[in-house]
């Protein structure tokens, strides 16, 4: 599975089959529609009178009754409020098929939209294994999962392509979406919704795992940050609580305890930074941390200048919290 692709047509869960399948139906009826027109159209100009330029038009025939045309007309009017009929049978028909995904047993997540991240809390079990994490989401093959929507400044959109269809974040207002990956793989999404100036770049991965491997995962994601070992990495972490960071960054088992950003204890294990932006790797995290106006201009996280020493050991640092 690719992830950097939307692909709707690629359906890796049922809610997404479904979806996929009325899409079709559509396609076909919206397509012969459009051949029938084209054709209809093709054919008038065939027939109609030319004329020389200088000539006037023919008028007579305005007013002019002209039954033969009555039966083809009724006939078209017929098949297009059948064809209507069949496409609102077939939406009744999704969205009850779409409601029917059976919920036991299934995964809890609470999602939040921000300009322009997502926050990610795992509601499943007991109040002592609730954990967040950022712009990354793991669900194990094979089991619903269920994900309460909720916005925190403007409206949003969460959209699955490949795993579910879209569904609004308003603020105020909870929203759920369900949906099942029946396949492994790593799913892309994005917000559908504009949502302000870096919307394009307000994306998200679905981690689908085989279930041995997404309780590992969920184990680890318990687990608070680690001492640092390293002499640099130490100094990096030292820094962090020192600096702004920590007024809005949370890294469970530190001073760290900011509510206003993505959660960072974990955050060496993820892919991307920046929500979907940016390759997670030492050198993009150095350039976001000391100007991440120049990847996402207008995000809310102010720059940090420093020494390129101070900026080191803090990426340093931030690559111990696997």
């Amino acid at each position: 599975m690719n992830p950097g692709v939307h692909d709707m047509l690629s359906a890796w869960g049922p809610q997404a089959d479904h979806i996929a399948t009325l899409w079709n139906i559509f396609l076909a009826i919206c397509a012969i529609v459009f051949v029938a027109v084209l054709a209809g159209l093709l054919l008038a100009l065939r027939r109609a009178p030319r004329i020389d330029a200088p000539e006037p038009p023919d008028l007579g025939a305005v007013n002019v009754p002209e039954p033969r045309l009555s039966r083809p007309v009724s006939i078209a009017v017929a098949v297009t409020i059948l064809g209507l009929l069949v496409l609102l049978g077939a939406s009744v028909f999704t969205d009850r098929a779409l409601a029917r995904l059976p919920l036991q047993d299934a995964v809890n997540i609470q999602v939040t939209g921000h300009q322009w991240w997502w926050s990610v809390k795992y509601l499943s079990g007991p109040v002592s294994e609730t954990f967040e994490t950022a712009n990354e989401i793991h669900v194990p093959v094979g089991r619903p999962v269920v994900m309460q929507l909720n916005a925190d400044d403007v409206i949003h959109s969460l959209w699955i392509p490949s795993l579910a269809g879209k569904r609004d974040l308003i603020p105020g207002r909870t929203a759920t979406l369900s949906f099942r990956a029946d396949r492994p793989g790593i799913y892309r999404g994005q917000c559908a919704e504009f949502c302000g100036f870096q919307h394009a770049f307000m994306g998200f991965e679905v981690h689908a795992q085989a279930p041995e491997d997404y309780e590992r995962w969920r184990r680890q994601q318990l687990a608070t940050a680690i001492e640092p070992a390293d002499a640099r990495a130490q100094r990096g972490k030292q820094l962090f609580q020192s600096v702004s960071c920590a007024m809005c960054h949370t890294i469970q088992g530190t001073l760290a305890q900011g509510k206003r950003a993505p959660d960072l204890t974990h955050l060496a294990s993820r892919r991307t930074i920046a929500a979907g932006t940016l390759p997670n790797d030492a050198g993009n995290l150095a350039s976001w941390i000391a100007d991440p106006h120049r990847h996402k201009p207008g995000v809310n996280m102010p720059a940090n200048p420093m020494s390129g020493e101070d900026l080191a050991a803090i990426v340093t640092y931030l690559g111990t919290l696997r």
